[in-house]
């Protein structure tokens, strides 16, 4: 599978990371899905809703996000896609948490945040058995010029 994304969505999800910094960042990516490609064509921010002490090292996005992402989705005659968020001060690459509550439909871009500056993102894809994260290729393209 491969995740196309524009440089302005990209920098959306950077700019959020950065304001959640020390904490997680998250949020709902919005797009569609074409064969073996998915476009992100949007984003909704979401607030971390992790217990205070919690926040710096975990989401929680509750199940009225996932309402209100999938109701803003269909205004936009898209689908939700998946989730992006933050990794303050660690590598973006999924964590053991991460994959024991990620769904595998799903794609995941993981931000590094480190000292409050995003620094880069990767896309990831639960395995359908649940063991382990696969690498998406995440490729930043305006689309809109296509």
């Amino acid at each position: 599978m491969r995740l196309e994304i524009t440089p302005d969505i990209l920098r959306q999800i950077h700019r959020h990371g950065e304001a959640a910094y020390p904490e997680e960042g998250a949020g709902l990516l919005l797009g569609k899905s074409q064969g073996t490609t998915q476009q992100i064509q949007a984003i909704l921010d979401l607030p971390n809703t992790r217990e205070d002490q919690a926040r710096h090292n975990r989401y929680l996005l509750s199940a009225e996000d996932y309402l209100q992402a999938e109701v803003e989705a269909d205004r936009l005659g898209l689908d939700v896609l998946g989730v992006f968020h933050s990794h303050p001060d660690h590598p973006n690459q999924p964590s053991e948490f991460d994959r024991e509550w990620a769904w595998p439909s799903f794609c995941y871009i993981i931000t590094s945040v480190w000292s409050g500056r995003a620094i880069e993102s990767r896309a990831w894809r639960l395995a359908e058995d649940r063991q382990a994260f696969v690498e998406e290729r995440l490729m930043v393209r305006d689309m809109e010029k296509e």
